[in-house]
């Protein structure tokens, strides 16, 4: 839980910064195929349907995870649920307002918009806002 507690001790924008780093093609890659097979089942399935078979897989899978890296899960199980739930709405809320974007789709105002303007601060750029 090491890399988690080193996460938790950044600022959002920091962890933002460091893991835009941190992440290579690769990973896209994975994401990608992994992308490729839910809309595949989605077809048969529909989208509610592999949307919650995706999730229910993802938690077993990190839950496997969990268990294959810590010493003392009982311990440590409270703090795993909360990163991964801050994780999670995270990632929610960077796709909907990233294909939001990409869609032309009012999202909503993020709870990322505070991050994104300082983000865009540093950066020199105008901040993305919803609608655009």
């Amino acid at each position: 839980m090491s890399e988690e507690n080193q996460t938790q001790d950044q600022t959002p924008a920091e962890a933002a910064d460091q893991t835009a780093q941190q992440l290579d093609p690769a990973f896209f890659t994975c994401v990608n195929e992994y992308l490729e097979l839910t809309n595949k089942q989605s077809k048969e399935q529909g989208l509610k349907r592999i949307s919650m078979a995706s999730m229910y897989a993802a938690s077993r899978f990190n839950a496997h995870v969990y268990l294959a890296n810590v010493s003392d899960p009982a311990a440590e199980r409270k703090e795993f649920l909360d990163y991964m739930t801050r994780m999670y709405r995270r990632m929610l809320n960077e796709n909907l307002d990233g294909l939001g974007a990409e869609r032309g789709v009012n999202v909503g105002d993020s709870e990322l918009a505070s991050e994104y303007a300082e983000m865009a601060q540093k950066a020199g750029v105008s901040p993305i806002t919803r609608g655009e």
